[in-house]
């Protein structure tokens, strides 16, 4: 029995990057063989063993054999006659098809370190077609190491085109395009991870919400980009700077999707547009199965950007109703979180990445001003619900007129 160190781990400590987890392949065992050692299997597809001591995941070298549509539709096989070679063959790219022996062997039959010293991302072979799921991690991977100076192959671009015009990408499922994607916000330059899709053509099988924002005009003098759809994916480059906080780049990325459904006759202005982003934003969380805090985050920022952006010149009256519409009282938290949002929606525009944003510290100390606005026993005494909720409101007017910032 030998054992390998595969996978990303090979990849990362060629690169000289932090191993998150290590993995690794046994050939030329059995799994009676590893229960023995006091391995204890945990796969349900195919054997994956716990090693009895690190508990990190050992797996017996297997094949794969395509055997109907999507990422599931595959026969695995397994046996101690199964090659390293065969194993890795089975890999997405070249670069995380590498094994490193206990000697400290790299064992790398397909040019992943040439790969790797040309930052080239490739696919192993024609198989890397059957599995639908592989065009979002390369997307992902290009996302993680585009600052590294990483580009996708041509012949694998291509490759990821064929899949979407035959089809296969139409297996996907919900689960899985949320999955990578999460993943793939928390990357160093998430934005890549679209544009690569977009290369590829499975953005529009897999966010036509945003494809669709692409030939969009916005009018010039706000949007020197002019494109929503390089705007967009501009927000989320300027969320990414701002905040590692995956909500707040998904909502930066989301917040004009409305902007698609403007009539032509009416470009490059898009009025009403935030209700229209509101829905989408909506419809894209129930399909794609986005969980509840990326969602009402992300209605936050689609319905509210516009007038957040307005703080200076709001009236304290409007401040308020603004502050009950996001509940920024009784969740500041999340309240921040939407601050950044708009202000990666205002950066994300062509010369503009740098400007400042005077309109979220405006609003903090609205909603820090309104915040200490709280029932005296006298007001409890005589007001009760509605009456109540007017009088305290007709009080945090006062104290948002009176604070330095606020506006007559």
């Amino acid at each position: 029995m030998q054992v390998y160190l595969v996978g990303g781990a090979v990849r990362d400590e060629l690169l000289g990057r932090p191993v998150a987890e290590r993995d690794w392949v046994i050939v030329g065992a059995t799994p009676e063989e590893l229960a023995a050692l006091g391995y204890r299997q945990v796969g349900r597809d195919f054997p994956v063993f716990l090693h009895p001591e690190t508990h990190e995941e050992y797996a017996l070298a297997r094949t794969e054999r395509k055997s109907a549509p999507g990422y599931r539709g595959f026969a695995v096989a397994y046996s101690p006659e199964v090659t390293l070679e065969q194993d890795l063959a089975r890999r997405d790219l070249t670069i995380n098809a590498m094994a490193r022996s206990t000697s400290g062997e790299i064992i790398d039959p397909f040019g992943g370190r040439k790969d790797l010293d040309e930052r080239v991302l490739r696919h192993v072979s024609e198989a890397f077609a059957e599995d639908p799921v592989r065009v979002l991690r390369l997307a992902r991977f290009a996302a993680r190491y585009a600052s590294s100076g990483f580009h996708v192959a041509d012949d694998t671009l291509a490759l990821a085109r064929r899949m979407a015009a035959n089809g296969e990408l139409d297996a996907l499922i919900a689960e899985r395009v949320w999955q990578e994607t999460e993943k793939a916000l928390g990357e160093a330059e998430p934005a890549i991870f679209f544009e690569v899709l977009r290369a590829s053509a499975a953005l529009e099988k897999t966010f036509p919400e945003i494809e669709r924002l692409y030939g969009v005009p916005q009018p010039e003098r706000w949007h020197p980009e002019i494109d929503t759809g390089v705007h967009t994916l501009m927000s989320l480059t300027a969320a990414a700077r701002l905040s590692e906080d995956k909500v707040v780049r998904f909502a930066a990325l989301v917040h004009d999707l409305g902007k698609a459904e403007t009539p032509r006759e009416r470009w490059p202005s898009h009025p009403g547009h935030e209700a229209h982003s509101a829905r989408l934003v909506n419809e894209l969380c129930a399909r794609l199965k986005i969980p509840n805090d990326y969602r009402d985050l992300a209605l936050l920022a689609a319905r509210h950007h516009g007038v957040i952006h307005q703080a200076a010149q709001l009236r304290p009256a409007t401040v308020v109703d603004l502050l009950d519409a996001c509940d920024a009282l009784r969740r500041p938290a999340r309240f921040e979180q939407l601050l950044l949002a708009c202000e990666a929606d205002a950066r994300g525009r062509t010369g503009l990445e740098d400007r400042s944003y005077p309109q979220a510290e405006r609003l903090r100390r609205a909603r820090a001003s309104a915040a200490q606005v709280t029932p005296t026993p006298d007001e409890l005494a005589a007001f009760q619900g509605p009456a109540l909720a007017e009088q305290l409101r007709k009080r945090r007017i006062e104290a948002v007129r009176h604070d330095p910032g606020g506006r007559e």
